[in-house]
């Protein structure tokens, strides 16, 4: 089922979220849905906060960033078919220099900016049938990670990004929190004040 993606200004995109256990009530279906809602919206990520669960789950398909003329053919070959689930992750190193690169989120339709990241990270967490894995990514497969791993900790990817440049979104951030934005895909966005 395709669920609402929530928009930027609602509370629980703010929030560091919940551990689950592996008998959270309906996780495989969640999971599930979370897969098709991002695929429906074209994305490749999709953390449960942006579908209003405050819990400590993220989705990961990079296989769409394989078929750019801009990474190399090892990055092209790595990010091929990657597509993984994480349950109570934890980042355990981020290294190297930072590097830029343009970021947009499914919560923020219409933004784009150019984030730092480390192309290094070392994480720790449970796959959707509850293994527990250490693993190491680099590249754009650790930004998408790190991008996704930063909306469980209540982190935007806005928060990253200079005054200087807020200033300039902030016109499409305040349309967003008022229901102006029409992206191709279904929202919930923040119910408006009284």
């Amino acid at each position: 089922m395709i669920l609402p993606i929530v928009g930027y200004g609602d509370p629980v995109l703010r929030k560091v979220c919940e551990e689950i256990t592996k008998d959270y009530i309906n996780l495989e279906e969640t999971i599930a849905n979370m897969y098709e809602t991002m695929y429906n919206a074209c994305g490749v990520g999709l953390a449960a906060p942006q579908v209003g669960l405050p819990i400590r789950l993220f989705i990961v398909d990079a296989d769409p960033f394989s078929d750019s003329d801009d990474i190399s053919k090892e990055e092209a070959a790595a990010l091929k078919g990657f597509k993984k689930t994480f349950i109570n992750a934890k980042m355990l190193k981020e290294e190297g220099e930072e590097w830029s690169f343009s970021e947009g989120c499914l919560s923020i339709p219409d933004v784009r900016e150019d984030v730092y990241r480390n192309p290094n990270i070392t994480i720790e967490y449970y796959d959707e049938n509850f293994n527990k894995k250490t693993e190491e990514y680099n590249g754009l497969i650790a930004r998408v990670i790190q991008h996704e791993y930063d909306h469980i900790e209540g982190v935007l990817f806005t928060d990253k990004i200079t005054v200087f440049k807020k200033q300039f979104i902030k016109k499409k951030l305040q349309n967003i929190m008022e229901g102006k934005a029409r992206p191709d895909y279904r929202m919930k966005l923040v119910p408006k004040k009284r």
